[in-house]
């Protein structure tokens, strides 16, 4: 096992990305940051130790390589190849999205008709 890797291959085999194509796509665009600089290369070699930031769906991801790993293998063995750093979301709850600002579900019609007086059932 080598001590260095190809920063896209890395993102493949730890599966963030599920082709390495795609994982090149992010690195060209300038969007991968790696230790806080900006990287537009997907050969940039990496070493363990390495903090990567990039975006990965709705979220910043931000992980701490821990190890490179000779192929793309299964989840359990990806996740072993990093410590993920990115801090806890909070969770989102569409309910009270929807009732601050949205229609009124059926259920909140049928208690507006029962506060009115207008319910049959």
């Amino acid at each position: 096992m080598s001590e260095t890797i190809r920063l896209d291959k890395w993102l493949w085999h730890a599966r963030f990305f599920k082709s390495r194509g795609l994982a090149a796509g992010l690195v060209k665009s300038g969007r991968c940051r790696v230790d806080g600089t900006p990287v537009s290369k997907p050969s940039r070699t990496i070493a363990p130790g390495v903090v990567l930031t990039f975006p990965k769906e709705n979220e910043v991801r931000i992980v701490k390589v821990l190890g490179l790993g000779e192929r793309r293998g299964p989840a359990s063995e990806a996740q072993a190849l990093y410590e993920d750093l990115t801090p806890a979301r909070e969770p989102e709850n569409r309910d009270i999205e929807q009732r601050v600002g949205g229609r009124p579900t059926k259920k909140d019609r049928r208690e507006m008709d029962q506060l009115k007086g207008d319910w049959t059932g």
